[in-house]
């Protein structure tokens, strides 16, 4: 019979090692249940609105409770848009141009595709991407101030 090696005395203790996992990602709640909580992150994203100023990617997870991961991103995407068409159908302009990449302040790829809904049609990089997004964020920051 094969002898089995001797137990570490310095062993981490399963809380210990569950708390590792998680603060590194492994392991836990994966932050599903607070991406998808439609009012929370619509809460998240007015308040910002009335600070007037927008969240990154990374930010917006974060205060979420949970790390960045792009399946994360994607996620919190989904949100966005459902929150974007709920305030749509009640005459409020769009929250989820308020979440944007920290490289350039813009928003991500998938907020672009159909923007000739938001009025734009040209590049999503540059100086006129950078003026529309700021105007439509202006839009937001005096709506959401005004209430």
């Amino acid at each position: 019979m094969p002898k089995l090696p001797p137990a570490r005395a310095s062993a981490p203790s399963d809380a210990a090692l569950t708390a590792w996992l998680e603060a590194e990602g492994f392991a836990g709640d994966d932050g599903r249940a607070a991406i998808a909580d439609v009012p929370r992150v619509r809460a998240m994203l007015i308040a910002a609105a009335r600070e007037g100023r927008a969240l990154s990617y990374s930010e917006a997870l974060g205060l979420l409770g949970v790390r960045f991961t792009r399946p994360k991103m994607r996620a919190l995407c989904r949100t966005l848009d459902a929150i974007d068409e709920a305030g749509a159908a009640a005459s409020e302009p769009g929250l989820a141009v308020l979440v944007v990449r920290e490289s350039d302040r813009l928003p991500g790829q998938g907020w672009w595709v159909g923007s000739d809904a938001r009025g734009y049609s040209g590049a999503w990089t540059g100086t006129q991407a950078t003026a529309h997004v700021r105007a439509l964020q202006e839009q937001v920051f005096d709506y959401w101030r005004a209430r």
